[in-house]
């Protein structure tokens, strides 16, 4: 069934919790917020079809490796929501070593760029700005718990270890993406002229 009615009075509810919250909560914000980028994702995926990054260590077939980050957030999702799921360091370095990867074949960055150029790239740009703010919704909860519960043990954090650092490498994957869509479709960055 699509629908019950039990959130009708504005409220839900997470994993492993009784009680209702508020769809306006937190937490409710921070999920909601990474199901934005994931479904935004999507739309990125399907447009990068067939869309390959050669690169000096390897290609990057896009459209899979956007997959694999949409796989990952639904983690973050379920360890947000309170299921027994985290964030592994090797998915962190993955990211790392992406973003290392695509920076080695472009010039370098002296400024910051508009947004636009090709489509894809486009379409990364909005990601990306998507992604920061899922990114502050979960930091958002994350310093919320620590405020209500300031003597947590890390075990007992909302989030893992890696989950923070893997939501702030994926705008920097965005990010590269960009500039690396723009590059093989032989677009320049554009600087801002701040006149």
């Amino acid at each position: 069934m699509l629908f019950t009615g039990k959130g009708d009075g504005g409220t839900t509810k997470t994993f492993g919790c009784n009680q209702r919250i508020s769809k306006s909560s937190a937490i409710t914000e921070a999920l909601g917020s990474l199901d934005e980028i994931n479904s935004f994702l999507g739309l990125l995926k399907v447009k990068s079809a067939g869309v390959i990054f050669p690169l000096e260590s390897g290609d990057i077939v896009l459209a899979d490796t956007i997959n694999r980050i949409q796989q990952d957030l639904f983690i973050i999702q379920a360890e947000l929501a309170g299921a027994d799921k985290t964030i592994a360091e090797e998915k962190v370095k993955w990211q790392e070593q992406i973003i290392n990867d695509i920076e080695k074949a472009l010039p370098p960055i002296t400024t910051f760029f508009v947004s636009g150029g090709c489509e894809l790239a486009t379409l990364a740009d909005i990601s990306r700005t998507i992604a920061r703010r899922a990114e502050r919704r979960v930091v958002g909860v994350v310093e919320e718990a620590r405020d209500i519960q300031p003597a947590l043990e890390p075990a007992k954090e909302v989030v893992g270890k890696f989950t923070l650092a893997y939501l702030n490498r994926l705008s920097s994957v965005l990010y590269a993406t960009a500039r690396m869509a723009n590059h093989i479709n032989g677009v320049v960055e554009e600087s801002p002229k701040y006149e």
